[in-house]
């Protein structure tokens, strides 16, 4: 026996001859951080300089139209056109903002706002749209352009006059100067402008009102409009009234906008129509109405204003708020200015070369600019004299008077430095990347006459003060992040891969740096079945695990040391006797806490779902809640509750499986889902499948397709109906909401639990969820690689598990779609239709591949019609017999053989159809329209996802294995849904071995028959312990070699693992400590309450397997008869002919129509446009989802630090590509 001091001096000459580590040799996963930097800047300027042009071409634009609509313009004589374009200007932003509403409020659930909200804000858009509507259409064609540029400015008067009284209240006395001086120069704005109206109405001759009266009007539309941002500067006033309105707003924004656009669309209309009517000369239906400039003006003012504002939100959400967003706003006004300014001194220098005449005055040129149009497009020459008219006739410039050039100069730089002051607050405003839009700026959309003023002055000025006054913000609060690893038979490979991900996110999130980036992390590992039998020693996997631990630790230990330097100090970890088994508390490198739960069958319930409800009462049970309960009495309840609400709420478990690889922005990314959205109670990434050989590349085309369109469809419209257990991210509020947890203990008793609890607990927990009013989102840019079937038989044994359950829950949802529509507001009637449709085509898939087949038989082969569909059907119909007579084994060998057969098949299809669109000089058929579509689709969505479009290479594969995965697997499925066994890294205890063998040893060599489909029994071959009800039999019975009273005592056999384990750890040393006696408590409890091994009696057993059986024969026979329907309907349709087909014309390349058509059946067309209709509008939410995903990533690289220099050399080590693996 060894003693200390030999082993040590051991351990300390191994290093000098075993310096050698297992380390994985891969590629980076990410591109240099240099390059992201940079590129980030790129993107950040590219947006800023758009915000600049877009909001420079929309103020131009509208001011240029306000000045063809003036008298003095000839561009266009008919001015009622003018005001008319004019006014639909206006009312563009109302017209999306009633659009945008309705969207939201048919797709999410929306209320009504109380009668006083509703009579209040109908007030303030009249007085609004009326404003807008006069001052734009009415009072400022007659006024110079300079004029008009700078007045609009003016609408920022009462927002700094309510800023002036809330920081008066709240006195600080910068904001408060800046308020107030706001205020004054706005106000001597007003004062100029009203004196060089007055200066110019003096020589004025016109009969018509003053220009004074217009200065008036214009004067007082300008404090009318300002009321349009009063719920921004009003929310810190003290009014109950006000406040009530605010409450009832925040409710009700979908109806309330749906309401406001509507008035504001009316009162505009009113207003331009009223006016034009008023002031028609007869000219309207005589005069020219010039298209070319007032049409491109409108769209250009149009297009412009709404992509500015686009732009603005996406400045905001990548974090580039000051120098992408508010500096280009601030500087727009003054730059249109300089524009025109720039515009008629550069006319005027051309003028005075095309007369030759360089030293002409300002005179000559004005009494000349009415017919000088200059060079360059003719139509921008009329506009451009139309600026020198205006400015010639309507300012002092002609006759060179001082005063006037002044004033106009007066007016300009105080209406501009009074926007610039009132809106100050908005370069201290502080948010999070992806802040919602909503908490960015208080209005929808914005103001088409205003764009610069409306977009500084919607942002939210309560969310500046909440930041500078209270620390209690959501996004800003600590959190705590548990990790959960549930592990069971995991290979050296796999546990690798999870270890080294949350050794890496130790290293990039130190538990020291916890409170400086408020995050707390903490992992678990719970190991089922981790002891063997009889001997009370861990067994070979949990062995493993160990074992990686310690590698793992010595690898992150020794890549910040010299080879040559000292020998570290590895710490003491702890060993703990727990009722359940036992624990290993480890201490990272960097301070964060791994616990290895080693579970024993014999004491507590094994498989997933019960390991994930043992963490969620450990967790949030256990750890969270029971400290809040232990304080009662000592503080206030009301506090007490309030802090407890706060810690779930940010509280946050990371699911994961025992051999995913993930990098830690990859979690972050998540963690921003739930950070901004209070609402979002679970978050999943992008999951990648690795591994080697066919059945991988098929997956991962399978998967990126799933994800490209379907996940990102089901996050558009609603939200995600799985969350996925490898790599997901839930809200500990959500997790402990009332019939969640509670009811995901649910033991199953009936046979439809089996399937839809067990086979799919993932996604049985996010329907619960979704159940509960929460929201379930998907992130595509947090990627994360998990290990998938390599093998066909564990392929289809997975499905097995996944199809059925897959269904189960989506009916649950869609049985209880209408109380899920209310209590869910990201779940919408219209989204319960979409998933209707999903569902139908789902499971109409295996009578859409007969026929796809028989068409195949008919093109490939010039099979007549009934006999290619008797030939399609036949090994379909031959195959449900075997599933139902044979054992599993026998099936999926029968599945691999059709599987080749039809993938040579599809193979010869898919080049026929070529050969037959190029034979036949067109592609405008069914068949090859949905084959180019389908392609097209494909393509255009790997451009979209660059670093995934080497995934395509596999889309072949995809394709020509359609029938089996659609037809074949569907069948295994169904016809396998009694058999509820896990299906993959299953094993056999030695009681069941012995139990199986003894008590069916007679039966072993029969064969028992029975007409309905169901009741067999076979020899398994030697390769094969137990038949497949002896694994259904497995998963519902958990075997104990023990009385059941005495699973939780402590015997002196509980020794033999903790001994076992000093024995095997060379480098860590584990120090036995006690388990808590109010934890002990808890685990026995919980262990009584919910996770006892389950024991059933035989008979109990034989009742389970009666009812899965008869389950699987009801849905077996609703599901095949649905599909024969179908199929039967095609098949009259075809014998009935053309007559009640539709006849559709073919088109030959070169744009011809050939003499004879396609017909085509009513039914297989009514499929073929679903069926495209629900690909189109997946591939629409992919492009808005994919772009948003871009933003994420880019806030998340400019706001992420970039963390230690010395990076460590494993912070980037990816198992994403196994085929570039090597140890």
């Amino acid at each position: 026996m060894e003693t200390a001091d030999e082993k040590k001096e051991m351990e300390d000459l191994r290093k000098k001859w075993d310096p050698f580590l297992l380390k994985p040799v891969i590629d980076e996963e990410e591109k240099p951080t240099t390059f992201l930097r940079l590129f980030n800047y790129v993107v950040c300027a590219v947006v800023g300089l758009l915000v600049f042009a877009f909001g420079f071409f929309s103020k131009a634009s509208l001011l240029l139209m306000i000045t063809v609509t003036g008298s003095d313009s000839s561009t266009v004589l008919n001015k009622p056109f003018c005001r008319l374009i004019l006014g639909c200007m206006l009312v563009v932003p109302n017209v999306l903002t009633f659009v945008k509403s309705l969207w939201k409020a048919i797709f999410k659930t929306s209320e009504m706002p109380s009668r006083p909200a509703i009579a209040f804000v109908c007030l303030v858009d009249v007085l609004v749209a009326g404003g807008t509507a006069v001052l734009i259409v009415i009072a400022m064609p007659h006024f110079n352009i300079l004029n008009n540029t700078m007045i609009l400015s003016g609408v920022c008067i009462l927002p700094a006059a309510f800023q002036v009284a809330h920081q008066f209240l709240g006195f600080k006395l910068w904001t408060f100067i800046a308020s107030l001086l706001s205020v004054f120069l706005v106000l001597t704005g007003y004062i100029a402008f009203f004196v060089d109206c007055f200066l110019q109405g003096k020589k004025s001759d016109s009969p018509s009102p003053g220009i004074m009266v217009y200065a008036g009007i214009a004067i007082a539309c300008t404090l009318l409009v300002s009321l349009n941002w009063w719920e921004n500067f009003t929310a810190m006033l003290p009014s109950k009234h006000l406040k009530s309105i605010h409450g009832s707003l925040q409710k009700s924004r979908n109806m309330t906008y749906l309401l406001s656009s509507c008035v504001r669309i009316v009162v505009t209309g009113a207003v331009v129509g009223g006016y034009t009517y008023a002031t028609e000369d007869g000219r309207f239906f005589t005069v020219p109405y010039r298209l070319d400039i007032t049409l491109s003006l409108f769209i250009i003012q149009v297009a412009a204003s709404a992509l500015c504002r686009w732009f603005s939100v996406i400045a905001s959400k990548i974090h580039a708020f000051r120098r992408c967003f508010a500096f280009p706003m601030v500087l727009m006004s003054l730059a249109v200015l300089a524009f025109f300014i720039i515009i008629f001194g550069g006319r005027y220098a051309h003028f005075q070369q095309d007369i030759g005449c360089p030293n002409c005055s300002l005179s000559l040129y004005c009494q000349q600019s009415s017919s000088y149009i200059g060079h360059g497009v003719k139509q921008a020459g009329e506009l451009f004299r139309d600026i020198s008219n205006n400015l010639c006739n309507k300012t002092g410039i002609a006759d060179q008077q001082q005063v006037s050039l002044v004033l106009i100069g007066v007016s300009s730089l105080s209406f501009w430095a009074g926007l610039v002051l009132s809106t100050v607050y908005v370069w201290f405003t502080k948010f999070q990347r992806i802040e919602r839009t909503s908490k960015l700026f208080v209005r929808r959309l914005y103001e088409a006459a205003f764009i610069d003023q409306s977009m500084l002055l919607n942002v939210r000025l309560c969310q500046t003060q909440s930041e500078e006054t209270s620390s209690t913000s959501e996004s800003r609060e600590h959190i705590v992040i548990y990790l959960c690893a549930t592990m069971w038979h995991e290979t050296y490979d796999e546990m690798l891969k999870i270890l080294t991900s949350l050794f890496r996110l130790d290293k990039s999130q130190p538990k020291q740096h916890s409170r400086r980036k408020q995050m707390s992390i903490e992992a678990h590992i719970f190991f089922d079945d981790a002891f063997e039998r009889r001997e009370r020693k861990l067994n070979k996997y949990a062995v493993n695990l160990v074992e990686v631990i310690q590698e793992v630790y010595r690898i992150f230990m020794e890549e910040e040391n010299s080879i040559f330097s000292e020998d570290y100090e590895m710490q003491r970890q702890k060993m703990v006797k727990t009722p359940y088994g036992g624990r290993l508390c480890y201490s990272l490198p960097k301070g964060n806490g791994l616990y290895v739960h080693f579970k024993d069958t014999s004491k507590i319930r094994q498989k997933k779902r019960w390991s994930q409800i043992m963490y969620m009462y450990y967790l949030l049970g256990w750890k969270l809640t029971k400290k809040y309960f232990d304080n009662k009495d000592n503080g206030d309840l009301k506090t007490l509750e309030e802090q407890l609400q706060k810690e779930k709420h940010n509280t946050y478990v990371l699911a994961l499986d025992g051999d995913t690889d993930f990098q830690p922005s990859a979690l972050m990314l998540l963690v921003d889902r739930l950070r901004m959205y209070p609402q979002v109670g679970a978050a999943c990434g992008r999951i990648h499948p690795t591994g080697m050989g066919p059945m991988v590349w098929y997956q991962k085309f399978e998967y990126a397709v799933g994800h490209w369109l379907q996940k990102t469809a089901e996050h558009v419209f609603g939200c995600v109906l799985c969350s996925p257990g490898c790599f997901s991210l839930f809200r500990g509020s959500a997790l402990m909401d009332n019939n969640v947890i509670k009811r995901y203990t649910t033991k199953a008793t009936e046979a439809a639990h089996y399937v839809q609890y067990d086979q799919g607990e993932d996604r049985w927990l996010c329907t619960l969820l979704l159940q509960q009013g929460w929201r379930v989102e998907y992130n595509a840019a947090s990627d994360a690689y998990t290990n998938s079937p390599q093998e066909f038989k564990e392929f289809y044994n997975q499905r097995r598990r996944w199809g059925p359950s897959t269904l189960a829950n989506t009916l649950d949802i869609l049985n209880t779609g209408r109380q899920i529509a209310r209590r869910n507001p990201s779940i919408s009637r219209p989204y319960i239709v979409y998933q209707i449709i999903s569902v139908i085509s789902s499971i109409l898939s295996p009578a859409t591949v007969c026929l796809m087949i028989a068409g195949a038989f008919r093109f490939v082969f010039k099979v007549d019609p009934n006999g290619s569909l008797c030939l399609a059907l036949l090994p379909a119909l031959v195959y449900i017999i075997i599933c139902f007579n044979m054992k599993a084994e026998i099936q999926i060998m029968v599945a691999g053989f059709l599987s080749v057969l039809y993938a040579f098949l599809m193979m010869a299809t898919i080049i026929s159809i070529i050969g037959d669109i190029i034979s036949e000089q067109t592609f405008l058929t069914p068949t090859g329209i949905f084959l180019f579509s389908l392609t097209t689709i494909y393509m255009v969505t790997a451009l979209l996802h660059p670093q995934e479009f080497y995934i395509l290479l596999y889309g072949l594969l995809y394709i020509i294995t359609v029938p089996s995965a659609y037809l074949l697997l569907t069948i295994y499925s169904m016809v396998n849904m009694n058999n509820v066994s896990w299906g993959t890294r299953e094993k056999q205890t030695a009681e069941t071995s012995k139990r199986h063998s003894t008590s069916k040893g007679t039966e072993q060599h029969k064969r028992k028959w029975s007409f309905s489909c169901c009741n067999l029994g076979f020899r398994v071959s030697k390769k094969s312990e137990m038949t497949d009800d002896a694994e259904t039999e497995q998963l519902i019975e958990v075997k104990s070699a023990e009385p059941a009273e005495d699973l939780m005592e402590m015997t002196d056999d509980e020794e033999c693992w903790k001994r076992q384990l000093q024995s095997c750890s060379d480098r860590v040393e584990f120090d036995e400590v006690p388990l808590d006696e109010d934890e002990m408590l808890f685990w026995k409890g919980l262990i009584k309450q919910y996770l006892f091994p389950i024991t059933e009696d035989e008979k109990t057993k034989e009742n389970i397997m009666k009812d899965l059986r008869s389950l699987r024969n009801k849905v077996n026979f609703v599901y095949f008869i649905i599909n024969s329907l179908w199929i039967v309907a095609t098949f009259f349709l075809q014998l009935i002919g053309n007559t009640v087909s539709i006849e559709i014309p073919k088109i030959y390349f070169n744009g011809t129509r050939a003499p004879d058509a396609i017909w085509v059946d009513p039914i297989g067309f009514m499929f073929l446009l679903s069926f495209a209709g629900l690909l189109i509008a997946q591939f629409m939410a992919m492009a808005y989802h994919r772009l948003y995903t871009f933003i994420h990533l880019i806030a998340f690289i400019g706001t992420e630090s970039s963390g230690p220099k010395e990076e460590h050399k494993l912070s980037k080590i990816n198992f994403y590509d196994p085929d570039k693996l090597d140890f």
